[in-house]
């Protein structure tokens, strides 16, 4: 009968405690620290209920953009504590917004204090307390990720740990934005990870291997195996007009070896054979660009077929192989996609003779962005199509270009 009126006065006499100004300072001093940025705190309080933990409301980590939390809750581990270990068991994070170009920001930080710091805590680090700190596990209830090309998306998510800081369990679901209504679950089964994931009306679903560092600071690895049926691309892009829309089918390996999670973005490299099923290109009209000799803008093209290979290093994308068609027209090419959205490569597009009067093909150089591609005729093609059409109007034209263009592809090979 006496436990209860303890626990309230002790509850009571601890809040008094942490609801001081001093206490609040300190706090904000010790977590900043810690991250290497300066944090402030709104406020501290004791939570009694469902568990007894600890509080923060009003947290900013005043990254370049700041880190925002309105309310975190932690819930140590109290086995570990009344043995004198201060263990994570539970944190719980609610209406954060969390910009990816702040989270890298602060990830380089926390490198940055690492390999700064004492031997002697180097090594503290490196050994096995490195996981003391990191929370069994970590829930998300409304928080705000934002891309770092402004996009965001409101998630709720949930990762369970091991005792090593390695996944058991993770959950994620998008409640808004550009994937709204997606969904991922990850599950540990013994070296492998099961991954499913609901999206754009289909589903990836493969396996996935994590190879962990051998020691702190050294490189760890991860490789897979991803299966991707009929998901809508248009639901993929990030941009307000997808390039694409259809049915997307491929088989993804991918693999990245990496020291730091900061890395991953450029370190991850993937290898894809894809099919488009019901496919049309947006802002690209190829039969059009033909006929006008690439001097056309916009359109779209429907296709029946499309696909090809598709190859990422980090940020960029190398498109290989393509090959579409639509009734007389077909198409092959090879593209590549910059980190910055820009576009180059080559494309050869060929219409049935009587949708040109004779010609067997038009190459075509592709630039411009993703939101706004060009395709042009290459330099040769362009002369050949000058003494085509003055040679024989009308369908020298096409051949001309045909020509023009393998006699400049002869001479480049020439004078290499």
């Amino acid at each position: 009968m006496l436990l209860l009126p303890l626990l309230a006065a002790g509850s009571w006499s601890l809040q008094q405690w942490l609801g001081t100004e001093d206490f609040r300072i300190r706090a904000e001093t010790a977590v900043g620290t810690a991250l290497g940025a300066k944090v402030t705190i709104e406020s501290l309080e004791v939570a009694v209920w469902p568990l007894p933990g600890l509080v923060l409301e009003g947290i900013q980590i005043q990254t370049r953009p700041a880190l925002t939390l309105q309310r975190v809750e932690l819930r140590p581990a109290w086995r570990s504590l009344l043995l004198g270990r201060l263990e994570l068991a539970t944190v719980l994070v609610r209406g954060a917004l969390l910009p990816q170009a702040g989270i890298d920001a602060l990830l380089a930080l926390l490198e940055k204090r690492r390999l700064s710091a004492p031997p002697a805590q180097q090594r503290e680090l490196e050994g096995s307390r490195r996981f003391q700190y990191i929370p069994r596990r970590t829930v998300l209830d409304k928080v705000t990720w934002v891309s770092t090309k402004g996009a965001s998306s409101v998630l709720e998510a949930s990762a369970e740990l091991d005792g090593q800081g390695l996944p058991e369990e993770v959950s994620v679901k998008v409640l808004k934005g550009q994937l709204q209504g997606a969904s991922a679950d990850l599950k540990r089964q013994g070296n492998d990870w099961t991954l499913v994931m609901a999206v754009g009306g289909g589903s990836v679903k493969g396996t996935v291997q994590l190879q962990p560092a051998a020691q702190a600071g050294a490189a760890f690895s991860l490789k897979g195996q991803l299966q991707t049926r009929a998901v809508e691309v248009a639901a993929l892009s990030g941009a307000s007009q997808a390039v694409l829309s259809g049915r997307l089918d491929g088989d993804t390996t991918l693999s990245l070896r990496a020291t730091s999670v900061g890395a991953l973005d450029q370190a991850l490299q993937t290898q894809s054979k894809f099919t488009v099923r019901h496919a049309v290109l947006h802002g690209i009209d190829l039969a059009k660009a033909v006929k006008t000799l690439g001097l056309s803008r916009g359109g779209e093209t429907p296709l029946d077929v499309f696909g090809g290979q598709l190859t990422s290093q980090g940020r960029t994308l190398h498109l290989s192989n393509l090959a579409a068609s639509s009734g007389v027209l077909s198409a092959s090419g090879n593209v590549m996609v910059a980190p910055s959205r820009a576009l180059s490569g080559r494309i050869d597009v060929n219409l049935a003779a009587a949708a040109l009067g004779g010609a067997v093909g038009v190459p075509l150089v592709l630039g411009g962005t993703l939101d706004a591609p060009e395709l042009t005729l290459t330099r040769a093609a362009m002369i050949g199509a000058a003494i085509g059409t003055a040679v024989m109007p009308g369908v020298g034209t096409g051949a001309g270009v045909s020509i023009g263009d393998k006699i400049g592809s002869g001479l480049k090979k020439l004078f290499k």
